[in-house]
């Protein structure tokens, strides 16, 4: 009777999967408000007598950069992985999804109002308060958005470990970059459907992001139903979550393996998100793809992380090479971006390819890196560890966007049109090569740790049965 109980949920491969489904839906309505203003630089950037906000691109990298302002300088993300590691996923979950919330509600007010033209003055520099309000809203925002990201990665640990991990986070990611594609590819036609309207599409982000609210309290239906059917099958078995201890973020800390992740992770999503925030505004000066369109090219990338991601996570799952998939990842990153850099190459089928290619080197890494953070943290601490690599990625997240709109203004401007500059993006293309140069460097050194303290990031997720195990073995002493 009682393995009848365990099986109902924590062993049915169908509840398993809904909740994926469940948190990963929940995830695509986060990832599309956060970079649905990518494909509106261009709008942002005109006249205000033009319909637009006449932002410069710094004040675009400023607003671009406030996603990391709350999560790395009050070290909110790490409190949130406190917060899940001592709390669990059910309610980490609830209040990250409700900060994204009101920060989508902030950020909406601020695009969608004027202010009488105010500005205000901040460490010496002038903002307009529709940029503040805007930006204080994406930074509580990006809040939420990350504190769910550990927290799925963590549900996704809980309900799939020794199964089909690395295949659930490829889904869950791809899931994500759907909501990724939608706001590069649709958000222009939103806006011109609305008059060249900004704020609608926000409001439009706000709207969808209550449906993703919903649909993680369905979620969390059926993981309290879960905990309750473990506990009765549990035969004196603690389940509950082990209190945090400050002393689990020094013993995270202290790992080579650890950093390795860490900075391999930063690196290489400095390398595709924040040119994602720029890649609308690169098609329209490099390649000449009208501004209505400009977000169609690279909305393919997200897209083909549909179907790459979670075959390389099934992949992994199955045949292991976790580490060579993230140095295979690296070069390839390296390749793209520096194809990119090269002036003479702006045809728009180049830029297409290009996509493409950078689409399928965004699956590999992540399709490994984040499954290969089990092998090397205890479960008990994930959260916290969790926590902490996304607060060094968002470093990259928050500085990378506003250093790329400093390089623009003061180096990449070639003239103006319609009152707006047109750039060349050539030396913002080599930065990022640079980002792809250092992340081949540390998946290297990722590899060789690995293979010295043996994490088994070379090895498959998928636990083989031990009877199975057993099968196979007999099956070898008998051929021999």
């Amino acid at each position: 009777m009682t393995e009848q109980i365990q099986r109902k949920l924590s062993e049915s491969k169908t509840a398993r999967w809904a909740v994926l489904a469940l948190v990963a839906f929940t995830m695509l309505c986060g990832y599309f408000i956060t970079d649905m203003m990518a494909p509106l630089q261009d709008l942002l950037q005109t006249p205000v007598d033009g319909g637009g906000l006449g932002w410069t691109a710094n004040e675009y990298g400023k607003f671009t950069s406030a996603y990391g302002w709350f999560n790395v300088f009050f070290l909110m993300l790490i409190f949130g992985g406190m917060i899940l590691d001592k709390m669990g996923v059910r309610f980490t979950g609830v209040m990250a999804t409700s900060i994204m919330l009101v920060g989508v509600f902030i950020k909406w007010f601020g695009v969608s109002h004027d202010f009488g033209g105010e500005t205000v003055s901040i460490f010496g520099t002038e903002w307009g308060y529709p940029l503040l309000v805007a930006s204080l809203g994406y930074a509580l925002f990006g809040v939420g958005v990350e504190i769910a990201g550990i927290t799925v990665s963590k549900i996704i640990v809980k309900w799939f470990k020794g199964k089909e991990m690395a295949l659930a986070m490829g889904l869950e990611m791809a899931c994500a970059r759907i909501g990724t594609g939608l706001a590069i590819g649709i958000t222009p036609l939103l806006s011109r459907a609305f008059g060249n309207s900004i704020s609608m599409p926000i409001f439009i982000g706000l709207i969808l992001l209550c449906i993703g609210l919903i649909s993680f309290i369905v979620f969390v239906v059926m993981d309290k139903r879960r905990d309750v059917e473990d506990a009765a099958a549990a035969t004196g078995e603690e389940e509950a979550e082990e209190p945090f201890r400050f002393g689990d973020i020094l013993d995270i800390i202290t790992l080579k393996g650890f950093w390795y992740m860490a900075l391999l992770c930063v690196l290489f999503y400095s390398a595709v998100f924040p040119f994602l925030k720029y890649a609308p505004n690169l098609m329209i000066n490099k390649f000449g793809i009208d501004p209505e369109w400009s977000g169609v090219i690279p909305a393919l990338l997200p897209f083909g992380n549909i179907l790459l991601t979670p075959f390389f996570g099934n992949l992994y799952d199955r045949k292991g090479k976790g580490a060579t998939i993230m140095i295979i990842g690296s070069v390839m990153l390296i390749f793209i971006h520096c194809m990119f850099s090269i002036p003479m190459l702006n045809n728009w089928i180049v830029a297409l390819c290009l996509i493409i290619l950078l689409g399928i080197a965004f699956s590999l890494v992540p399709s490994a890196m984040w499954p290969s953070v089990p092998k090397i943290i205890p479960e008990n601490k994930l959260g916290t560890a969790y926590a902490l690599i996304f607060w060094v990625q968002n470093w990259g997240l928050m500085g990378v966007p506003y250093m790329i709109g400093i390089v623009l203004d003061k180096y990449c401007i070639t003239g103006m049109v319609d009152g707006k500059p047109t750039y060349n993006y050539m030396i913002p293309m080599m930065i990022f090569t640079c980002f792809g140069i250092l992340a081949l460097f540390i998946s290297l050194l990722l590899k060789r740790e690995d293979r010295i303290k043996g994490y088994g990031l070379e090895l498959p997720n998928i636990q083989k049965d031990a009877d199975i195990v057993l099968a196979e073995e007999m099956i070898g002493e008998g051929q021999r």
